[in-house]
This record gives structure tokens, sequence and C-alpha cells, in this order.
């Protein structure tokens, strides 16, 4: 997230370069985003649009608190 131009108060979501177009009945299969922020479904290598609700949930929580809603040692 950015803010649209320096003193403004606007903010604006960016960087799509792995954004993609899907059908309901497809589920995406590429391992793509901030190991922070990935949902389970993404690990597993098969998920839908939810993902990026949960992604946003998780960007909200280090917004408030300013700490990851998760630790752990590795991702594995």
């Amino acid at each position: 997230m950015m803010f649209e131009s320096p003193g403004s108060d606007t903010i604006k979501v960016v960087d799509f370069g792995t954004s993609t177009h899907f059908d309901n009945d497809t589920k995406l299969k590429k391992f793509l985003g901030t190991y922070e922020y990935l949902a389970p479904e993404v690990y597993s290598g098969r998920y839908d649009e939810k993902c990026d609700l949960w992604s946003i949930g998780c960007i909200i929580y280090v917004i408030l608190t300013g700490n990851l809603p998760f630790e752990g040692e590795d991702i594995e």
C-alpha cells in the first residue's frame, strides 16, 4: 500500500504482478506471496480467492499491533 502522492491521505493498493483471472471452479496452484501473510491453503497448493482475505487480515493485524500474527521457527 502506498499514499497516492506526497502529503495525500489517499492510500492505494499496488503491486499486482502476481495477480490472475480465474473462475469459481478452478483452484490456483502456484506458491506466490510473502510467507508471513500466506493462507494455509496456499501451502497445500490448492486455493482460491479466499486466501486474499486471510492475507488482508494479517496485514491489518500488523498495522494495528506492529507485530506479525504468527511466530515460528520456519515455514515447513
